[in-house]
């Protein structure tokens, strides 16, 4: 067998693909000479994804546990076939392979990947326990890492539920780090959600005083917690469904400028057109959530005649792990909400 970094090798029936796009890979919790075997505790399984497998279920933890458990073994991965996306994990090093590039890592360490289920090999022996709240479930199992394979040693200073639940949505954060610039207005849908907030705190970090942050949530409960950890300037309640409602709403706060930059982090469909309509043209759109359909998005934005930027959420940008743990070690109350929520 010709071993690839990208786990190529581990792919079932198909030629070329590589495993988020495989529709089988082999989850085998054998550790090939490049890869490297995790004994996983507990998995993070993405919004977007829990989300669907909830309302499927009913909210019914056994019915999920089998629905879980049946996508794993049909498919290798933890890739929710509606979705298509997964989330992450953390576990332990059970074995490092002899030409795995970092030879430095030792057995027993704990590490979170920052890679998707979606293309991880992953072996469930037992599901222990699902958390409705966090979206975390506790299992029994391994998981395969490929030599390509990103992931970060979990820190000593912060819980290993609240690093798991942070990186998950560390890219956002991060990107949000590079885009938002100062004096700008920034407008997040879905500010109150876990991408959301951190998403909200960087970006009043980046646009400083004569900027201004925009947080959009549809219920009440959220629309205070954004204004008790004050992180917008302005709060919008309402449905981000509500395209027309939404762009109005946010016309009159800007004075008809619009948003310079929109960050899109809820976890429902058809939500497309309200971050596209509530952004200036030749601003830019920053789809986070994998519940935007990317046509949708396109043919939306023609249709209106809006010249923009539209960048797909990259999960990934080099140092996000960092900047998103360092948001939590800033913000005190972040921290307390992020051990409340998710530790």
């Amino acid at each position: 067998m010709k071993l690839s970094r990208y786990g190529i090798h581990r792919v079932i029936g198909q030629t070329g693909v590589l495993p988020q796009a495989a529709l089988i890979i082999d989850s085998t919790p054998k550790c090939y000479d490049n890869e490297l075997l995790i004994e996983v505790d507990t998995l993070n399984i993405d919004s977007a994804s829990f989300h669907q497998i909830k309302e499927e279920c009913n909210s019914d933890i056994s019915l999920m546990k089998e629905m879980i458990l049946n996508i794993v073994k049909t498919q290798g991965k933890m890739q929710n076939p509606v979705t298509k996306s997964g989330g992450m994990l953390i576990g332990s090093i059970k074995e490092v392979g002899s030409q795995f590039s970092n030879q430095g890592l030792l057995v027993g360490t704990k590490i979170a990947t920052l890679v998707s289920l979606s293309l991880t090999p992953l072996f469930i022996e037992e599901i222990i326990s699902i958390n409705i709240t966090n979206e975390q479930v506790k299992i029994k199992g391994q998981a395969i890492l490929f030599d390509s394979g990103i992931y970060a040693v979990i820190p000593n200073d912060l819980s290993e539920n609240l690093v798991l639940a942070a990186l998950d949505v560390a890219g956002a954060p991060a990107q949000v780090k590079k885009l938002a610039k100062v004096g700008q207005t920034v407008f997040i849908i879905g500010a109150a959600g876990k991408s959301g907030v951190l998403c909200a705190y960087q970006a009043k970090k980046n646009v400083g005083p004569t900027g201004k942050v925009i947080g959009l949530v549809n219920e009440q409960a959220q629309k205070e917690l954004l204004e008790d950890l004050g992180l917008c300037d302005e709060v919008i309640l309402e449905n981000a469904l509500n395209s027309l409602d939404v762009y109005e709403k946010v016309s009159r706060i800007t004075d008809g400028k619009l948003a310079d930059l929109t960050i899109n982090v809820v976890n429902v469909q058809n939500t497309e057109m309200t971050a596209i309509l509530s952004t200036k043209d030749y601003g830019i759109v920053y789809f986070f959530s994998m519940a935007t359909s990317f046509t949708k998005a396109a043919l939306g934005a023609e249709g209106v005649g809006k010249d923009l930027d539209m960048m797909i959420g990259n999960g990934y940008t080099k140092g996000h792990a960092e900047v998103t743990l360092n948001i939590l070690r800033e913000s005190q109350k972040l921290y307390d909400l992020f051990m409340k929520r998710y530790a």
